[in-house]
């Protein structure tokens, strides 16, 4: 059941890529039931331009505010990545799209950016992190050349390039892993769209819905492409929203945020167990499908279609489910229910054009499950070691398909004050460790540089059918200046997902598109001074100088005089003295006095 899902995603993924190609512009959302109670919502939006338009900057549907970027930079393909949250394999099963919309945690950017040099390249990069920063409101212009790479086996072009134009070609990379995606990022990116989030399936994105998921990513890929037919070639946007939606916890309403306890009388309690009683309770799972609606998820319904789009065709079907055929799926007036093929799981409709589109789906026991396609690869990554000095990284890739083996490139890139030891490097099999085998095939290595360039790590390894392979290597922490560490030094420095590019025989015959997966990034604690000593010097060092000052202003300034140089004054002489100028004083007014009376 999980191989006819997978075929079926990948056969509905290359039918929506020859429709949309003929299109200017399309949208669809699929929704599909995770289990236990989750939802995921994937938004697609997707429009081009001819080549000879864009050149002549005569922008229609393609946004002028992206374009004329990547004109200034000559970018001739981009991927930029928004992501946040840790995406459930053994729950969810396999990433949507293949992992080929997905980007680490944080913010990830690579671009094939056209230049005669690397010097020129570098350059053109630094102008396209400087103007997309400004654009999405992030902080891409921080990704300087201490983080960007130039990955040699894990990234291909996806687009379509002359032979004039390849050998001129830089591919570049880099990563933003603390930085924290939020609503000003959703901004831009819905300006980016024809419709603007006013109708269409846009006008369900919410920042308050999007950031309280459990998983999200935002993407925007822009490339070339050339139709097979010969005619002109299109510059082809696409972006997309991936997220994870907690049932329950968007259905709850604003203005009642805080969690409460489900009553005891509506708890579903395992009586079989030896301490069940009516004060100790051991739930049991949900059996059935939780009712939830659009409105309820999102907060509001679909604004009509938008207008843009085609009214008729496959075109119109913008928003689609994947649910079992028993389940019960009720629509709002107007909407039009298209189905391909009965025996699948996928049914779409066609949004009115005026009137709100709402979905409901009631509570409902199911005799047959969604089937969830099984990830080819599980992935984990982690630090080992203690210390301030040394540590060591430890990654875990499993294969669970008990016939096919998989290869992979697998791709890190390290900052440069974390310098691995490469003849640390140690890749063995753990689980079914009879079929050893050549594991590491090939390796790329490009050291780092303090403060100019991080650490580029890109290996081939194949991973044996039923195996897990521990891929293993010591690194030595370097002290920082004190002026380079954050605000926060003692939470850490974050370290970049490591990407995973599946390059199998049986992927890439199923489908054009690559499969990725990244795993979580890495806190590193390197060796943090006591930040209050550079004061306390400080405040010592200036009462040291004011003292000195002091001394030698008053040695400058003061006029010293002899002792014996100095009047004598005696007390009595003082007084009388004194004395004698008061006496003076009333003297002359009671004189001054008489005169006036007489």
């Amino acid at each position: 059941m999980s191989r006819y899902f997978s075929l079926l995603s990948l056969l509905l993924i290359s039918f929506i890529s020859s429709v949309w190609a003929s299109a200017e512009y399309h949208e669809r959302l699929l929704l599909r039931p995770l289990p236990p109670s989750s939802l995921l919502a994937s938004f697609n939006f997707r429009s081009n331009t001819s080549l000879s338009a864009f050149e002549q900057q005569n922008f229609r549907y393609f946004p002028r505010s992206l374009g004329q970027i990547l004109q200034h930079a000559n970018t001739k393909e981009l991927h930029l990545r928004f992501s946040l949250g840790w995406w459930d394999a053994e729950s969810w099963g396999a990433r949507p799209w293949g992992g080929a919309k997905e980007g680490g945690t944080g913010v990830e950017l690579w671009a094939w950016v056209d230049a005669e040099t690397d010097t020129e390249a570098d350059s053109r990069w630094k102008t396209l992190t400087n103007a997309l920063s400004g654009l999405f409101c992030a902080s891409l212009n921080f990704i300087d050349s201490t983080r960007t790479i130039r990955p040699v086996m894990t990234f291909e072009p996806s687009g379509h390039h002359s032979n004039a134009t390849l050998p001129n070609l830089h591919l570049l990379h880099g990563t933003l892993p603390r930085e924290p995606v939020c609503t000003e990022n959703l901004t831009p990116f819905l300006k980016l769209l024809p419709c603007k989030g006013k109708a269409g399936i846009s006008s369900l994105l919410d920042g308050h819905k999007l950031f309280d998921a459990s998983w999200q990513s935002m993407s925007i890929d822009v490339r070339p492409v050339c139709p097979e037919d010969g005619s002109e070639c299109i510059l082809e946007i696409d972006q997309t929203v991936d997220m994870v939606l907690d049932i329950e916890r968007s259905k709850r309403q604003r203005d009642n945020p805080i969690p409460r306890p489900v009553p005891a009388e509506d708890l579903v309690c395992d009586t079989s167990k030896p301490y069940a009683s009516s004060e100790a309770c051991y739930p049991l799972d949900v059996t059935y499908e939780q009712p939830w609606s659009l409105t309820e998820i999102f907060g509001k319904p679909i604004k009509g279609s938008c207008p843009l789009t085609s009214a008729e065709g496959e075109e119109a079907e913008t928003v689609c489910l994947n649910v079992p055929e028993e389940r019960n799926v009720f629509v709002s007036v107007g909407a039009e229910e298209v189905r391909r093929n009965k025996d699948d799981f996928l049914r779409c409709y066609k949004l009115p054009v005026e009137n709100d589109f709402d979905m409901v789906l009631q509570q409902q026991t199911l005799t047959t499950q969604n089937p969830l396609a099984q990830p080819l690869l599980y992935a984990e990554r982690s630090f080992t070691g203690h210390g301030q000095e040394r540590g060591g990284v430890q990654a875990l890739l499993t294969n669970p398909s008990p016939t096919t083996a998989v290869e992979f490139i697998y791709l890190e890139s390290l900052p440069w004050f974390m310098k691995p030891y490469m003849h640390t490097l140690r890749a063995q099999i753990t689980r079914n460790p009879s079929s050893q085998e050549n594991i590491i095939q090939e390796i790329y290595y490009r050291p780092a540089l303090d403060r100019r360039r991080g650490t580029q790590l890109e290996i081939r390894l194949v991973v044996p059918a039923s195996s897990t392979v521990t891929l293993t290597y010591d690194f030595e922490k370097a002290i920082l200046r004190y002026t380079e560490y954050p605000p926060d030094a003692n939470r850490g420095f974050d370290v970049a997902p490591a990407i995973i590019r599946l390059i199998t025989s049986s992927t890439s015959s199923s489908s054009s598109t690559p499969v990725f997966l990244r795993t979580t990034s890495l806190l590193l604690s390197l060796p943090t001074p006591d930040f209050s000593m550079p004061y306390n010097v400080i405040i010592l060092t200036s009462t040291v100088m004011a003292l000195a000052f002091g001394h030698i202003f008053n040695l400058l300034v003061r006029r010293f005089v002899g002792a014996e140089e100095v009047e004598r004054w005696d007390l009595r002489m003082l007084k009388g003295r004194v004395r004698g100028r008061i006496d003076g004083l009333l003297v002359r007014f009671f004189v001054n006095r008489g005169k006036k009376m007489k």
